[in-house]
């Protein structure tokens, strides 16, 4: 099966009765959208579990699905039984999944960072893939989670759907062709660092979405964090912090509005904002042939010598079967790091804070996070936003601010630090940076 293609392959498990059976951990507004997709269901592969801490989340999610029958499970044993019975099940204990044989692929989606790593690190030890919906997981601590994944013989990888997999999966298919990818990145609709839960909240009432997550759509932190995942997939680097983000009417103006000489010698992340087609991910080519470009130009895909590609749509709940058909199939990361870490998110302080306050995390009150080279943000110490919630400042941080670890109290270390430290430790730092990365993208709300 490995020599066919995805599509076929997936025919062939659904007329053969041999379904990838898939579990996933969350079920809010992503879970469930995920989950009604699957239920339609795809060939080749089916919804056999959910876990999520509040249980009716679960079974609103079945029902939205049309699942008319399912059982709530207590062990890994009993759910091999229910499933191996054709009935879904579903569980408040994420374990029950990762330990259950009749699961092949886990889908990490609930946007956690220390209750996501314990049960992504249990999935491999299962000897299970891993697909990551949890852009604050893979930014903080993906090539580390990487490495575990290749000692354990297992898929990990962010999903096809999210932008950094739109993104991927299209630059790879133009390198397949032979083009030199210099640069890549989102359309984004707006960004305006200083939203925060109030300012959200009727826009997550209305999407029935959590008002955090939805302020971290819109304050940066999101976009750093998917450009993170795509910079550590790719070994892009960031032209500065935070990102240019050129205003513009059409993606492809962005040929023209990148830094040439940045894109040609470490390669860009970046996004442009406002820009038609108003969702998606964009690519960037080089091509310097008078011949090629001639034809580039006939095809009227512009005048060069930078050239954009970029594909119209979004679509997480759709788009991960074609990542969870890669995974199980042909071992197949759609997005992965490469190595270390290229980018990092720095936590930045959204308004004055003063020593004693408890930082909020992402999407609160307190901090935006910002992406930024490794290199950088290693050198000023700066802590991940990923790192930062429940963090009290020792000391007052001026509003837009970096913060650092000597701006906070130090915490027990827990799972996602040790394995923050340990990545650091296995990729060290010690490249120096050109000053020009070093100057921070000027906050001024929406831009």
């Amino acid at each position: 099966m490995n020599n066919m293609s995805v599509d076929t392959a997936l025919q062939n498990l659904e007329a053969t009765n041999r379904p990838i059976r898939v579990g996933m951990v969350g079920a809010g507004a992503t879970g469930r959208a995920i989950a009604l997709q699957l239920g339609t269901p795809v060939p080749g592969m089916r919804l056999v579990a959910i876990a999520n801490r509040t249980p009716s989340h679960v079974e609103r999610a079945f029902r939205e699905a049309g699942v008319t029958e399912w059982s709530r499970v207590e062990s890994a044993r009993e759910a091999e039984r229910k499933i191996g019975q054709g009935i879904p099940v579903l569980t408040d204990d994420p374990s029950v999944l990762t330990g259950c044989d009749a699961i092949d692929v886990l889908l990490e989606v609930t946007g956690t960072v220390e209750a996501a790593a314990g049960v992504v690190l249990d999935a491999f030890s299962h000897g299970k893939h891993v697909v990551l919906v949890n852009a604050e997981l893979d930014s903080l601590i993906g090539p580390i989670l990487k490495a575990k994944a290749d000692q354990a013989g297992v898929v990990v990888t962010h999903t096809d759907g999210d932008e950094p997999g739109v993104a991927m999966t299209l630059l790879r298919y133009l390198r397949t062709l032979g083009l030199r990818t210099v640069a890549a990145g989102n359309i984004k609709g707006m960004v305006d660092y200083y939203r925060n839960p109030e300012t959200q909240r009727a826009f997550a009432e209305k999407h029935d979405q959590d008002v955090k997550k939805v302020t971290s759509f819109a304050d940066s932190t999101k976009l750093s964090m998917e450009a993170t995942v795509l910079a550590n997939a790719t070994g892009f680097h960031v032209g500065r912090r935070g990102m240019y983000g050129p205003p513009c009417g059409y993606v492809r103006e962005m040929a023209n509005l990148l830094p040439a000489k940045q894109m040609l010698e470490t390669g860009l992340v970046d996004y442009a904002l406002g820009a038609a087609p108003h969702t998606g991910a964009f690519v960037v080519i080089h091509e310097e042939s008078p011949l090629k470009k001639v034809q580039l130009a006939y095809y009227k895909i512009g005048d060069g010598p930078f050239y954009v590609f970029y594909t119209p749509f979004h679509l997480p709940h759709l788009q991960i079967a074609s990542t969870i058909g890669r995974a199980v199939i042909h071992h197949d990361p759609t997005v992965a790091p490469i190595a270390g870490p290229v980018c990092e998110v720095v936590t930045v302080a959204k308004r004055d804070l003063k020593a004693g306050e408890r930082l909020d995390g992402i999407g609160g009150f307190c901090t935006y996070g910002l992406i930024d080279n490794a290199v950088v943000a290693r050198g000023m110490s700066a802590l991940p936003i990923g790192l930062s919630d429940g963090r009290v400042l020792c000391r007052d941080v001026a509003k837009d601010q970096v913060l650092s670890f000597d701006d906070v109290n130090a915490v027990p270390e827990g799972i996602v630090e040790k394995l923050w430290r340990e990545q650091n430790a296995r990729w060290p730092v010690t490249t120096p940076e050109s000053k020009e990365s070093l100057q921070p993208v000027s906050a001024g709300g929406v831009r």
